[in-house]
């Protein structure tokens, strides 16, 4: 019993090792709407296939994206962006309905470090 137990230890960890991790970039930028630093916001890159890469922003609307638990990063390739409030955060302005799950807002994650600062537009222009 204690052999199995041992296998089954090492086995979870190979298969959750580093090097099963696809090719990351740094991600940072900061996110405003209508200029304006937006303190709270979760941002999410979505790429086509894998693991969503999120986080929240800071009071100067900044990010850094997480891949997982202390991993910094998204995965390289193309992702779909979008913004949400955290459940249960009262009184913040609405993020337009175009900048959320459904939004077409596509840019391309490569190796190294990435900065993508996004300004959410509450009026049409």
């Amino acid at each position: 019993m204690f052999r199995f137990l041992v296998v089954a230890v090492l086995v979870c960890a190979v298969g959750c090792s580093p090097s099963d991790r696809p090719p990351l970039g740094r991600v940072t930028g900061t996110v405003t709407m209508d200029g304006k630093p937006l303190e709270g916001v979760i941002i999410n890159f979505r790429p086509d296939q894998g693991r969503t890469s999120t986080c929240e922003t800071d009071t100067k609307g900044y990010y850094d994206l997480i891949y997982e638990y202390q991993v910094n990063g998204a995965k390289v390739g193309p992702h779909t962006v979008s913004f949400v409030w955290p459940t249960g955060a009262e009184g913040k302005k609405g993020i337009p309905a175009k900048y959320g799950d459904k939004s077409d807002i596509q840019v391309e994650v490569k190796k190294g470090s990435n900065k993508f600062d996004f300004d959410i537009q509450t009026a049409s222009k």
